[in-house]
C-alpha cells in the first residue's frame, strides 16, 4: 500500500494565523481612496493656469488689509486699472500673493499690512459717511483731518450712520477687520437712543422682538425700551444686530411716531461714553486684539 506524501499531492494545505490572508485594509487606508484623518488643504491654496498648485492670499484681501479700501472697492480699482504688481497692471482680483511687495496703486507703492487698529469717533450730524460726496456735502474726513493722531494709517468706516444720525462710529485700518464687524452672520449687537414724537407704549415695543415687515422688507428681533418721557416726547433705546438702511427711523416711523433725534451709543463691546463730538479715540490694541478673538470662536 502506497501512502501520499505529507505535503504533496491533493491533500490541503494548513495555514497558521501567521499565514493567512492578511486582513484587507480599512478603505480610507487603500490607496486612491479619501484619507480623512489627512488635514484638509490650506484654504489658502489654488490652483494656477497649468495645474500646479500656488499658495498665497488674493491681492484684493491682501489691498484690505493693508487699509487701502474695502474688498470690493479694492476690485473696482483692479477693474480701473489702478493696481499694478512689479510696474504690470493687475487684470483679476483673484492673483494670489503671499505679500505687497511690488505691489503700487495708482502709482504709489503699497506699504507693508499693518496690525489692526480700531478708533472711535462721534459721528456729528450733518455729516456723510463717506470718503467724497459729489454733491460737496462735508464728509466724516472733514472731521477726521483734525480728530486723528498723527502719523495715523488710512482708516476705514465700520458700517454706516446716515446723514442726520450722529454718536458712536468705529473706524479702522484693515479691511478684514472691517468686513467681520459688518457682517449680519456675526451677529454683533448695534444699540441707539431715539428721540420721538408721538405716543408708543412699552408693549407694543416688545412686539418688536418678533421682527416686523414694512412695506416688504423684513427686519429682525429688536430689543426696545421706553427710557423716559415729557409729555410726547420720549426717549426710545434699541438694540439690533442687523442695521439695514434706515432701519431705526423706519421701524419708528412705521410705529407711528416721528424721530428729531438718532444716537448711536454702543457698537459691540466699545461704547460712546463721554466722547465728545468730533473727537476720536483709539481703542487699546489688547482689546482689539481680544474682541477679534471673540470674532474667530464665533
Amino acid at each position: 500500500m502506497t501512502f501520499p506524501p505529507r505535503n504533496g499531492g491533493d491533500r490541503p494545505k494548513r495555514f497558521s494565523p501567521r499565514t493567512a490572508t492578511p486582513e484587507k485594509k480599512p478603505f480610507s487606508m487603500r490607496s486612491g481612496a479619501p484619507r480623512t484623518s489627512q488635514p484638509v488643504v490650506a484654504a489658502k491654496r489654488a490652483l494656477a493656469e497649468d495645474g500646479s498648485q500656488r499658495e498665497g492670499d488674493r491681492i484684493a484681501k491682501l489691498l484690505a488689509r493693508a487699509g487701502i479700501a474695502s474688498r470690493r472697492e479694492v476690485e473696482r480699482m483692479i477693474e480701473e486699472g489702478r493696481v499694478k504688481l512689479h510696474g504690470e497692471v493687475v487684470t483679476t482680483p483673484a492673483t494670489l500673493l503671499t505679500s505687497l511687495r511690488g505691489v503700487s496703486v495708482d502709482d504709489k507703492p503699497v506699504g507693508p499690512i499693518a496690525a489692526p487698529r480700531l478708533f472711535r469717533f462721534h459721528k456729528p450730524a450733518g455729516l456723510i459717511t463717506a470718503e467724497r460726496d459729489p454733491t460737496g456735502r462735508p464728509t466724516i474726513y472733514t472731521a477726521l483731518r483734525n480728530s486723528m493722531p498723527a502719523n495715523t494709517p488710512r482708516v476705514m468706516p465700520v458700517g454706516r450712520l446716515d446723514v442726520n444720525t450722529e454718536g458712536l462710529l468705529l473706524m479702522t485700518n484693515d479691511g478684514e477687520l472691517k468686513r467681520a464687524l459688518e457682517l449680519p452672520a456675526t451677529g454683533i449687537p448695534r444699540t441707539y437712543r431715539a428721540r420721538t414724537f408721538g405716543e408708543i407704549s412699552q408693549s407694543r415695543l416688545e412686539d418688536l422682538m418678533q421682527g416686523i415687515e414694512i412695506d416688504g422688507v423684513r427686519y429682525g428681533p429688536i430689543n426696545a425700551n421706553l427710557e423716559r418721557s415729557a409729555g410726547r416726547n420720549k426717549w426710545v433705546e434699541m438694540t439690533l444686530t442687523e442695521g439695514k438702511n434706515r432701519e431705526i427711523r423706519r421701524v419708528l416711523e412705521h410705529l407711528g411716531l416721528e424721530v428729531s433725534r438718532l444716537l448711536r451709543t454702543k457698537y459691540g463691546p466699545f461704547e460712546l461714553a463721554d466722547l465728545q463730538r468730533g473727537s476720536v479715540e483709539e481703542i487699546p490694541q489688547v482689546q482689539v486684539e481680544r474682541f477679534r478673538k471673540t470674532l474667530k470662536s464665533a
